[in-house]
């Protein structure tokens, strides 16, 4: 994966946005579904279910001009008595593939999907709904040039442009497209699973389409008043500093590693001083050599603090590294390939994030001052203002980035220590619904479908469309993985 795109889709999750001309209610159309199998993005998981695809116009105000279409894949309920509204389930990035995602987490929505059925619909630019994949670029080691982003920027343009106008892909015809599926396979009302930037979408259909919501589970939330990205670099430093204090606060950990903040700052040091040549075995066995940076560490830095699982590593491996071997920080800025190469569709996300975050972002001296303190530092706002210029922008709804109010039943959710949705945000965001649930998991990362109990206290919810009196008991008992001393593991 080229530096370019590291720096366009890890940092930011897209505010979306409606042309006026979207507003009117679409036309049903037929929906044919046959059978198939869903796959995650790996292609490690199957699910079994029943697709189809929907024409809709790529550009609303010429209907008969360009064409795309939409997969759609319903996974009907197990029990031969279903309820009438299904939960529709959406992804994040932006450009993320709702399919391969739902592929790869099915087992968090077994209980609801007991008796409802799952809708999943790829958002136009992403997976089957003709995906905006800039295909591979640069393979960059370093953060990129000025230069070397206006040339990727423009190689991904050339290519999109032989199959679309990449300005139609912003967020709020995608909430069109799901009104027209939600009317082709003949649902009154629907229930709603948002992670990450998927909580944008929701929101946004809600606000459009508020009767035909029952319920929404709102995962890593987004609130329509904050363009994401412009704070990234600061929450996810917070992020990462609140891990190195609860290993500090444990005493076999701390015992193990010091003060693992100042190991941190040693190995920053260390390697703004002479970056770090490494050498890692590639999944063919043949040797890979890496020249390791500051630029590497902040994406592993990052990449640690999403999930509870890579943040029990950190301690460990970064004292690794103050120790001289670097491989196991190299392995994991590895993986950031691996999980992410092939997970978005960037040209679907460049338009998202230049049309709906970096036309609102307002970055003062001070600000860019304290971001270039951080980890991260500054250059990833420059970099997306520098995609920016150079992609074609989307129209914008007067009102998007309006509060939005809302009767619709809403659960809420957040880890304690997400780096770009933080808790804060769900709060802002809860202030909206007249009838909504707001819970922090304290320790936890970016999303928390897959936290023990998480499924249990959803399908609750979505059973009585209500957060009044929700059990929600088994979830003070968690708490996130005990931190690595060894290679083998936690400690006794």
């Amino acid at each position: 994966m080229s530096a370019v795109r590291k720096a366009t889709v890890l940092l930011s999750l897209g505010l979306a946005a409606v042309s006026a001309a979207c507003h009117a209610a679409p036309a049903h159309r037929p929906l044919r579904l046959e059978p198939c199998e869903l796959r995650s993005a790996g292609g490690l998981s199957l699910v079994k279910a029943e697709c189809g695809h929907l024409s809709v116009p790529e550009d609303p105000a010429r209907p008969a001009a360009r064409q795309i279409s939409l997969a759609v894949a319903v996974v009907p309920a197990i029990s031969t008595v279903s309820r009438p509204d299904p939960l529709v389930v959406l992804a994040g990035g932006p450009g993320e593939a709702a399919t391969a995602f739902y592929a790869s987490i099915a087992p968090a929505f077994a209980l609801i999907h007991r008796d409802r059925a799952i809708v999943l619909v790829d958002q136009r630019g992403t997976g089957g709904s003709n995906a905006l994949e800039c295909g591979p670029g640069a393979d960059d080691a370093g953060p990129p040039t000025v230069a070397q982003i206006a040339a990727e920027t423009e190689r991904c343009l050339k290519r999109l442009r032989k199959h679309a106008r990449v300005r139609f892909y912003t967020t709020g015809l995608a909430v069109q497209d799901l009104e027209r599926v939600r009317a082709a396979l003949g649902y009154r009302r629907i229930d709603l699973y948002g992670s990450s930037y998927g909580t944008v979408v929701a929101q946004a259909y809600i606000r459009r389409y508020p009767t035909r919501v029952r319920s929404v589970i709102l995962d890593g939330v987004v609130p329509p008043q904050v363009p994401i990205g412009v704070m990234s670099s600061i929450d996810a430093q917070r992020a990462v500093l609140r891990i190195f204090a609860a290993c500090a606060r444990r005493s076999a950990c701390r015992g193990r590693f010091g003060d693992p903040e100042q190991v941190y700052r040693h190995v920053r040091e260390a390697l703004a001083a002479h970056p770090v040549r490494v050498t890692l075995a590639d999944p063919g066995g043949r040797p890979r050599r890496l020249e390791f940076t500051n630029y590497q560490l902040g994406q592993v830095l990052r990449l640690a603090s999403y999930t509870p699982q890579l943040a029990a590593l950190l301690p460990l491996d970064l004292h690794e590294a103050a120790a001289g071997d670097f491989g196991p920080l190299a392995g994991q800025f590895e993986l950031i390939d691996r999980v992410y190469g092939n997970a978005i569709a960037e040209g679907m996300n460049n338009t998202v994030v230049c049309s709906e975050d970096v036309p609102f972002y307002h970055v003062t001296a001070a600000l860019r001052a304290r971001m270039s303190r951080t980890f991260l530092g500054a250059a990833p706002i420059r970099d997306l203002q520098e995609v920016c210029k150079l992609w074609p922008h989307g129209p914008v709804a007067a009102d998007f980035h309006a509060p939005l109010h809302s009767d619709v039943p809403a659960l809420l959710l957040s880890g304690g220590n997400d780096p770009i949705t933080p808790p804060r945000y769900a709060a802002l965001a809860a202030r909206g619904f007249t009838h909504s649930l707001s819970l922090v998991i304290p320790g936890f990362g970016h999303g928390q479908l897959l936290d023990p109990c998480m499924d249990r206290v959803m399908a609750q919810f979505v059973r009585r469309a209500s957060s009044a009196g929700l059990d929600t008991a088994c979830l003070r008992k968690l708490r996130p993985m005990p931190f690595f001393l060894t290679p083998n593991g936690p400690g006794p």
